[in-house]
């Protein structure tokens, strides 16, 4: 099995080198630091499995996952990240990714995660059924008030704007949004409405 490893960190990269190394019959094909690379490597060479981180500096790993998948529709990519959220995993997969696996997973569990992705099946947090394995990994889902929310903050409209149109405080609001950030794991409003766009919540 011919792995390939996407992953701008070179510590993780050689964390992952070092664990793959001692699992039976798999080859490290090589890594890249950024989505373009990873796709550029492919254009000339091929691998069996990719380990992609969905956090790049240059683009996102759904958006790398779906370019690979366009080039290579056999190509199976398995999600490795830090994000244990539904959001980011629901995008990898609709992405065409074959599984979602964290980097603190075991050396066992991501050698089970190679084996299963590699063989056609597909590898969701150790679960095939990706609702259920975010419920046991005690994944918070956005509410359908904080959906609405988030729909309206999309739109530009200000915390008092959304209070009048949801007839609720302005604090409130606040909160919604606060909660929000937390739960999509963002820094400000800006990256809250570009992840909420590319998880397809909005």
């Amino acid at each position: 099995m011919r792995v390939f490893i996407v992953d701008d960190h070179p510590m993780v990269v050689e964390g992952i080198r070092s664990m793959l190394a001692q699992i039976p019959n798999v080859e490290i094909a090589g890594h890249a630091m950024t989505g373009a690379s990873a796709i550029g490597y492919f254009v000339k060479n091929t691998a069996d499995v990719v380990l992609l981180d969905i956090n790049l500096p240059d683009q996102s790993g759904m958006d790398v996952c779906k370019e690979l998948m366009k080039r290579n529709a056999s190509l199976k990519v398995l999600a490795l990240t830090n994000f244990d959220q539904l959001t980011y995993l629901q995008g990898m997969k609709d992405a065409g990714a074959r599984g979602y696996l964290l980097k603190n997973s075991s050396s066992e569990e991501i050698q089970k995660a190679l084996e299963e992705v590699s063989a056609g099946r597909e590898y969701w947090l150790g679960k095939t059924d990706v609702k259920q394995s975010i419920e046991d990994h005690n994944q918070l889902l956005l509410t359908r008030r904080e959906v609405e929310v988030l729909k309206l903050i999309a739109e530009g409209l200000t915390n008092q704007e959304i209070a009048d149109k949801l007839f609720i405080s302005a604090s409130t609001v606040d909160t919604h949004r606060k909660n929000l950030i937390s739960k999509l794991n963002v820094k400000n409003t800006a990256a809250l409405v570009r992840s909420a766009v590319e998880n397809k919540i909005i």
